[in-house]
């Protein structure tokens, strides 16, 4: 067996490391799964803790993230998007996991890498593809949506109350010429947004058209509820979210076992919820805030399979 070296995370700063780690509660010996790979920090320190007999499965739609897998028979990389998890576990013989740990947020890489289109602060082409072999970009979100769909994208993905007029102004530009980089996009609704508040509402406008192009809130209620499935009885799910969307789904699976967060009761008047939440979400701290800026918007959240 190959030690799981340690990493300086310069592809991606893990968010709440330990705090994570914590709620796992990892047995060792177990089967466990990080659905969101990414740069492998969270990976390599529950690698440290499933001991000898114990394995991970890391998942990750991106052909980037193969490069960051650990050299350590303990380890399995699964490329492809969670919501295919459960397939794939059964694949493996798994009718049945210990831990289940997925970090929602966008890695630094993403947002880094000028030619993946992520981030407005580097001109390139839109594309927002978390799986370069998907067909949908964010050009073709942008330049062939109708505008009542663009305004319910980005109201509803990226809670942007000027959604219609966003929309409105983005049809009207890409009739004069195609609306085709990060730059385009940032300069034609920019006049849009309130000076004070113009980089977060172009972070909102991003994050909505990235939410569509991967078609993250759907695959994201598959992945609960499979999750909510494999769990043995004692096992750990925990969640790193970023935005009220996801978070608000999160929150309702771990109560209720559905993402509607309606409470089934049975004859007696119990609610017969598979998952029981430890705790309220967590924050990060203020030195990690302050330190890694991408998890000031993070929670943590934690249920225990009933």
């Amino acid at each position: 067996m190959k030690n799981c070296p340690q990493t300086s995370y310069s592809y991606h700063v893990p968010v709440m490391l330990q705090e994570a780690i914590a709620g796992l509660n990892i047995r060792p010996g177990g089967v466990y799964a990080d659905l969101t790979f990414g740069g492998g920090g969270h990976s390599r320190e529950m690698l440290q803790h499933v001991g000898d007999k114990g394995h991970l499965y890391g998942f990750d739609q991106d052909l980037d993230a193969i490069a960051g897998a650990p050299e350590d028979e303990r380890f399995t990389f699964v490329r492809s998007n969670f919501r295919y998890f459960k397939n794939w576990m059964q694949y493996y013989g798994h009718d049945e996991v210990d831990g289940i740990l997925a970090d929602l947020g966008v890695s630094s890489h993403h947002l880094d890498a000028a030619e993946r289109g992520f981030s407005f602060r580097m001109d390139a082409p839109l594309d927002m593809r978390m799986n370069q072999r998907a067909r949908l970009t964010a050009r073709e979100v942008v330049n062939e949506y109708s505008e009542e769909a663009l305004e319910r994208i980005f109201r509803l993905y990226g809670e942007l109350r000027q959604g219609k007029r966003l929309a409105q102004t983005l049809v009207k530009a890409r009739t004069v010429r195609p609306v085709e980089t990060t730059g385009q996009l940032a300069e034609t609704l920019a006049p849009l947004l309130d000076r004070s508040r113009e980089r977060k509402d172009l972070a909102r406008v991003f994050q909505a058209l990235r939410i569509e192009v991967n078609g993250e809130m759907k695959a994201l209620q598959q992945m609960l509820l499979a999750a909510t499935e494999m769990l043995r009885p004692g096992g750990r799910l925990v969640v790193l979210t970023y935005h009220s969307l996801e978070d608000r789904m999160v929150k309702n699976v771990m109560r209720s076992g559905n993402v509607d967060g309606q409470c089934e009761r049975d004859i007696y008047g119990h609610t017969p919820a598979p998952l029981a939440p430890i705790g309220k979400a967590m924050v990060p701290t203020a030195q990690e805030q302050t330190e890694n800026p991408r998890s000031r918007s993070a929670k943590l959240r934690v249920a225990e399979k009933r």
